[in-house]
Order: C-alpha cells, then structure tokens, then sequence
C-alpha cells in the first residue's frame, strides 16, 4: 500500500508506517521465545503499541488520500484481537 504513497513521503510517512508494521512481528517473535512471563508479555504489549501506530498511520494515509484503508484495517483489528487473547491466555495459565 505505501509503495503508493507520494514521494514526497518517502521517509515521512511511509517509513514509519512500514516501521510499525515490521515491529509487530518481529515483537512478537522475540516475545514468543522468551521464557518469563513479564518478558513475554512486555514483548507483545510493545507489539500491541506498534498495531495502533499502524492504525493511526492508516487513518492519516486515508486522510490525506493516499490510500483507501479497508482489508489493511480488517487484518490489523484481526492481529489485535489474537494477540490479546494470546497473551490473556499467558497472564491467566500457570506458565
């Protein structure tokens, strides 16, 4: 979708939505492997972060029209609702 995006933001707003985008699951990877609880859920709450700065993105590039945002927002509410109940399941097991 950004490929899309003017050139002018080529290390505006293209880089930092493909930024947050990268960081979520290369935060949940690095979570994933970790062996405490407090580190695996400090991982995927820093996941967490980086979906609603892809969210907000989202909403700034359909704003300032440089994309129609739909399957993009699908998917993201999609991979919030999973990672959520991924780690509601970590908090709540005897792990």
């Amino acid at each position: 979708m950004s490929e899309r995006f003017p050139q002018k933001e080529t290390y505006a707003l293209t880089s930092q939505l493909r930024r947050a985008a990268m960081s979520v699951p290369a935060n949940i990877a690095e979570g994933f492997k970790k062996r405490g609880v407090r580190d695996k859920l400090r991982y995927f709450n820093i996941a967490q972060g980086s979906l609603e700065e892809s969210r907000y993105y989202f909403i700034l590039a359909r704003d300032l029209g440089y994309a129609v945002i739909g399957d993009e927002m699908d998917r993201l509410e999609e991979v919030s609702r999973l990672l959520e109940a991924y780690s509601s399941t970590i908090v709540n097991s005897e792990f």
